[in-house]
């Protein structure tokens, strides 16, 4: 998936929905910030978590938000602009613009399942923070996604196109081993269902019908017409109160060994 302007719009609608909001409260929880701590958010996008997180810190904290998108970074700059302690880079997650071992925790949200290199990018978050930092990641396992359609065989094909925009279908299954060879030490992970039967935009399944209807033209042999025809479905079953959606989205947290 190319982040372009189009897409750091929706995103950043998306990021506003009351689903994405709880996320970025179980990944404060998970990150365990305290006042003065300096943080990093690799892949900060339109930097909702960056400036939740300064909230927290206080005056002596601040926090550094790296994205490989300009668009992105043009929308988290406007964001940002009246907070001191806020710095954005831009830069991949394979190759940070960043001094070694300078932060005390570190974000990484719905990012590494587009990055080819894992190892690599694993390997910069522990090289960017001290020993005894505090890492979280959060990716989707979307081999876990349960969507109703009364036509399943198209819904298997819209999900098939859907998985194009990855690189890593189920990241959540290697990660764990990944980490540990990067140099993290105890590793965790807790599932977080999303579940809904509503496809209002506030539903994480919700939002997804916008993005999966103006992703997947063009991929797997979907055309406009399929997609438009599955999004109209989707519309029709949330009308008459048959909607459903669930995925599981896995919140890995470790320390950086020293």
């Amino acid at each position: 998936m190319e982040f372009d302007e189009t897409i750091a719009v929706r995103l950043e609608a998306l990021y506003r929905t009351a689903d994405v909001v709880r996320r970025r409260r179980l990944v404060r929880e998970a990150l365990a910030l305290t006042t003065g701590d300096r943080v990093v958010d690799v892949g900060c996008g339109p930097a909702f978590l960056v400036t939740d997180m300064v909230g927290v810190l206080g005056a002596g904290g601040s926090v550094v938000g790296v994205d490989s998108s300009t668009q992105m970074l043009e929308v988290a700059r406007r964001r940002c602009a009246e907070h001191s302690n806020v710095e954005l880079l831009q830069g991949f997650a394979t190759s940070l613009p960043l001094d070694d071992e300078t932060f005390d925790a570190a974000a990484c949200v719905q990012v590494l399942e587009y990055v080819p290199d894992i190892e690599t990018a694993v390997a910069e978050l522990r090289r960017v923070l001290r020993p005894g930092g505090r890492l979280v990641v959060w990716d989707v396992d979307w081999s876990t996604v349960s969507w109703h359609s009364d036509d399943p065989e198209r819904m298997a094909r819209v999900l098939r196109a859907w998985d194009e925009h990855l690189v890593h279908r189920s990241l959540p299954r290697t990660l764990a081993a990944s980490l540990r060879v990067a140099g993290f030490a105890d590793i965790a992970c807790t599932g977080h269902a999303f579940v809904t039967l509503s496809s209002s935009a506030e539903s994480y399944g919700g939002a997804a019908v916008g993005m999966v209807r103006g992703f997947v033209p063009g991929h797997s042999g979907i055309t406009e017409a399929e997609a438009e025809a599955w999004a109209t479905e989707q519309r029709e079953l949330d009308a008459h109160g048959r909607f459903y959606f669930a995925c599981i989205q896995c919140c890995f947290t470790a320390i950086a060994r020293s």
